[in-house]
């Protein structure tokens, strides 16, 4: 009998793919025209905490004519990758869930909405506390000069200010992503809770020197993302310790079914064992009565007077050999 199910073929599944990635690549290209109309209030919104620390009678600058193009193009990009993204976690959702068990897509399935939604929250935690903060910080160096020095003023350019903005937007929404990683790997048994509450003094050094590459060499962007990916680490410590007591208990449920059909099998068996031990016991009984009947005709038969056997024949034969041999001891 042929499944129902039936596999797709490599070409199929490569089909497929193509036809995903055209709907998440089209849909970068829509939501990059439309970033790129909007892109001077994209980038107004992105130069908002300096603007607050600065005052409104600073600038920005670009030393090269294709700077603040380039820019536009980056800032395009960078949106339209940040709100085209549902769409290609769905096209990649789509293609990867048909492959999976029911468990395995329940398991997934909450991770696939957490991701973007802690990039999120990463990205909003740097632009509405580190920045102006860290901006607050750098402006603390300029100074008005005086009678024996020049003063010193920051001219932020255009490209370098984008450049700084996408790299701590970027470290903070991958460092929210560590939940999710390490909730995973515990759901696959590679980390368990226990290692990683070990570990927890290696992950707070670890975190201070990730933040300390990622983020300007300032003491406010370092703690302000090295703080954050601690509680995360706690976090992911709690998550993995729900995820082991969810596997120990499904296991458990799996182990009571498994002896349930045992003890089903086993009852089916002594059932059968029954069932074919009495079918024996009326077999026997009726080869004993049939054995009864047997020796009731023997005895029967046995009873009976034998007249002509060859018994009798023998007796009286013996009989008159005797008479005559009487009779030839008297004549002598």
């Amino acid at each position: 009998m042929q499944s129902d199910d039936k596999q797709m073929p490599i070409m199929e599944h490569l089909i497929e793919l193509r036809n995903r990635l055209t709907w998440a690549v089209l849909a970068l290209f829509i939501t990059f025209g439309i970033c790129y109309y909007f892109v001077e209030d994209i980038y107004g919104f992105l130069v908002k905490p300096l603007a607050d620390v600065m005052g409104p009678d600073r600038r920005m600058i670009y030393t090269a004519l294709t700077e603040v193009f380039f820019t536009y193009v980056k800032v395009s990009f960078f949106a339209a990758c940040f709100v085209s993204a549902p769409v290609f976690l769905g096209q990649l959702w789509a293609f990867v869930a048909p492959g999976l068990y029911k468990n395995e897509r329940s398991a997934f399935m909450p991770f696939l909405f957490a991701t973007p939604i802690l990039f999120l929250a990463g990205g909003a935690l740097v632009y509405y506390l580190i920045m102006p903060l860290a901006w607050k910080f750098f402006l603390s160096f300029e100074s008005a000069g005086g009678a024996s020095g020049l003063a010193i003023q920051l001219e932020a350019k255009v490209g370098e200010y984008l450049a700084l903005v996408m790299k701590l937007i970027f470290a903070f929404g991958l460092s929210f992503q560590l939940p999710v990683l390490l909730t995973l790997m515990a759901r696959a048994g590679i980390v368990t809770a226990s290692s990683l509450a070990k570990r927890r003094k290696y992950a707070v050094v670890i975190a201070f020197v990730f933040a300390a590459v990622l983020t300007p060499p300032d003491l406010i962007s370092q703690v302000g993302l090295a703080i954050p990916i601690i509680i995360l680490y706690e976090i992911s410590i709690l998550m993995a310790r729900m995820s082991e007591r969810k596997r120990a208990q499904r296991e458990a449920d799996e182990d009571a079914e498994l002896d349930g059909d045992d003890e089903d099998t086993d009852h089916n068996k002594d059932d059968v064992d029954t069932q074919s031990s009495a079918a024996a016991a009326a077999d026997y009984g009726d080869d004993d009565g049939k054995a009864d009947d047997k020796t009731d005709f023997k005895a029967l038969a046995g009873s009976a007077p034998k007249s002509d056997t060859p018994s009798s024949s023998r007796s009286l034969g013996s009989a008159k050999g005797d008479d005559d041999e009487d009779d030839f001891n008297s004549a002598r």
